[in-house]
């Protein structure tokens, strides 16, 4: 799509317009008695003429600067990076969560809803972490929302065991975001139980995520009060949340994605070519044939 940068230069023109009209060049006044070099006199006077305000016109509209817009794309840098962290441990195979659909288990329900976060994050970095008996990374820090989305299509529960290793999923989506330069690195862990497999000592992930200022948002879902996921978010400036079912578990999401806003408006550039140089030339050539035949008369 071409267009003009700045076209509002192109008025310019009248000026020049106005200025040959009210300032005229005092020149003296001859009698010429043979009309043929009067004719000659006139067809010279029309082709300056042109070329002078051919070359101001083109000069004004290489000053307007004529593009064509190639693209549009943005730019990751000042976006969040994210590690979504969640349970596939055997109790996801638990029911009733989804009240539209009671025969739906657990996993199906969060994986529903994850998948419609992840849209929504549109200018930032995401990674999938799952953890069972043992933890999984599913998916490295990434901008390929449709890579991740069809990734917890494949997952399923007890991919890495029935337990639940809590603790040591987060010391691992600590890992990921460790070397991240972005200002905001935050956590979203997802868990329905107690942590019944972990390695690493709690005390020694919430040092971690302090040191390499990760936020922790923790979400327990179904009826169960997990105390340990409180203690995780206060320590890290992040958020406790409890879902009883989807309905509330969407909120949370949508409550999280309130929260944690990127810049997106300031990190879209317009890929542009740019073409003043072409009128600019022609101007210049314009202008010395015009100041050749001026000088040659």
């Amino acid at each position: 799509m071409y267009s003009l940068e700045f076209p509002y230069l192109l008025l310019f023109v009248f000026v020049f317009i106005l200025s040959e009209y009210f300032f005229k060049e005092k020149t003296s006044t001859f009698y010429f008695p043979h009309l043929n070099i009067l004719k000659k006199v006139s067809y010279n006077h029309i082709l300056l003429n042109i070329l002078k305000y051919s070359s101001i016109v083109l000069l004004l509209l290489a000053l307007s600067s004529p593009i064509k817009k190639l693209d549009t794309k943005i730019i990751k840098n000042d976006g969040i990076d994210i590690v979504l962290d969640l349970d596939t441990s055997g109790s996801m195979r638990a029911i009733g969560f989804n009240r539209n659909n009671l025969e739906e288990n657990r996993w199906l329900a969060v994986s529903n809803i994850v998948k419609d976060f992840i849209k929504q994050r549109v200018n930032d970095n995401i990674a999938l972490v799952v953890f069972g008996s043992s933890v999984m990374t599913a998916s490295p820090i990434s901008f390929d929302k449709e890579a991740q989305i069809e990734i917890l299509s494949y997952l399923d529960i007890a991919i890495v065991g029935e337990q639940t290793a809590m603790i040591d999923s987060l010391a691992s989506s600590i890992k990921i975001l460790k070397d991240s330069k972005n200002k905001s690195k935050i956590i979203v862990l997802l868990t329905d139980g107690e942590d019944t497999a972990s390695q690493i000592p709690l005390s020694v992930v919430i040092k971690l995520a302090k040191k390499y200022s990760i936020k922790i948002y923790t979400i327990s879902i179904g009826n169960r009060k997990i105390r340990v996921l409180n203690e995780i978010s206060s320590q890290t400036n992040g958020k406790s949340y409890r879902a009883i079912n989807s309905e509330s578990l969407e909120n949370i999401y949508k409550d999280i994605n309130l929260l944690e806003k990127s810049k997106i408006n300031k990190n879209k550039i317009t890929l542009k070519e740019y073409y003043f140089f072409y009128p600019l030339l022609l101007s210049i050539i314009l202008l010395i044939t015009y100041i050749y035949l001026k000088n040659r008369d």
